[in-house]
């Protein structure tokens, strides 16, 4: 017997949503490319907390389903430090992490990453009944049929899943299904990281060639770019977790040097986003001396200077001094060459 709530799959209508005709055009382009280019084009369009849910909410118009889940974490201990749900229950992301030991599915996402695989394929109907996974976590649910596709960055470590619920056992995922998933999840993992940062990085003061990453109080990657993968790369060739900092997440709200690094720090929430880049040489002064340089290079006299950041004139001069100190140089005309470069 079915569900009462379950969701009857019929084929997708491939006009495009929304546009009502008298004489409708089949549209044919291929939806899954529909897809992909909507992923893309509404980075700036949906907030990035609410990103995953939105694209989830999306992907049924392209694969039926009842139900998804969208989480990312280590494959190491199979749990996850964010996870999205639709039509799922809050505690479903716990259930699972909670029955990992007991459930085959796992292993083969691992083993074949990058490829859809579908529950029917690792257990068929009578041992996935019979199986303690789905009586502690599916047949409360109702959920019959399972497609679930993971990704690895190998150089961050960042592991990656989506999976597809369905309610009826007779809306078996075909190998259509299956294909359009497999084309559409790497783009799922790109689009999102891609809409967080574009969000995300918008301080006018960080360097042009930084790169970015939200971290946790421990140093692992939630989210990563891969500029600041190739900064540590360089920098720490010999650092031996790729998934984490090689060095101690700095306090929120500071820029601090790391070797030859800078790095600045911004809470999120409970998690931290980081800009790194090379350290050049304002990098190594102070906040209150990078303040003052900025306003003496732009042409403004101690006094102007002093006026605009609220200090008193001579201490615009002794920062000045150890400023030209520290940097080598003997005029305003070499400082502003070292502030503005191209000019």
């Amino acid at each position: 017997m079915l569900c009462p709530d379950t969701v009857r799959h019929v084929d997708i209508d491939t006009r495009n949503p929304g546009l009502e005709s008298s004489a409708p055009l089949k549209d044919t382009t291929d939806p899954v490319d529909r897809y992909i280019a909507r992923l893309y084009r509404s980075v700036l369009a949906v907030p990035p907390n609410r990103y995953r849910a939105w694209a989830l909410t999306r992907l049924a118009q392209v694969i039926p389903h009842d139900g998804a889940l969208w989480g990312s974490g280590s494959v190491e201990t199979g749990r996850f430090h964010t996870v999205t749900t639709v039509h799922l229950p809050n505690d479903f992301p716990s259930q699972l992490e909670a029955t990992l030991p007991i459930n085959p599915l796992f292993q083969r996402i691992v083993a074949n990453l990058e490829q859809p695989v579908d529950m029917e394929s690792v257990l068929d109907d009578e041992a996935y009944h019979r199986s303690e996974l789905y009586r502690q976590v599916f047949k409360p649910l109702c959920i019959e049929r399972i497609l679930s596709t993971g990704h690895l960055d190998r150089r961050s470590g960042l592991y990656s899943l989506v999976t597809l619920y369905r309610k009826d056992p007779a809306a078996r995922f075909t190998a259509l299904d299956k294909e359009r998933q497999r084309r559409i999840t790497y783009h799922l993992f790109n689009a999102n990281s891609h809409a967080f940062f574009v969000q995300q990085l918008n301080s006018g003061d960080r360097s042009p060639v930084s790169g970015a990453a939200v971290v946790d109080a421990t140093g692992i990657f939630h989210e990563v770019q891969p500029r600041l993968l190739d900064l540590l790369d360089k920098h720490f060739p010999q650092r031996a977790k790729p998934q984490e900092l090689p060095f101690a997440v700095p306090k929120p709200d500071t820029t601090t040097l790391v070797g030859k690094l800078a790095v600045k720090c911004q809470a999120l929430g409970d998690l931290s986003l980081l800009h790194i880049w090379e350290a050049g040489p304002l990098d190594r002064l102070t906040s209150r001396e990078r303040e003052i340089v900025h306003a003496v290079s732009q042409g403004l006299s101690f006094k102007q200077a002093a006026r605009k950041i609220g200090v008193a004139p001579s201490t615009v001069a002794n920062h000045l001094y150890r400023v030209y100190r520290k940097l080598g140089v003997a005029s305003r005309t070499e400082l502003a060459a070292l502030v503005y470069p191209a000019e």
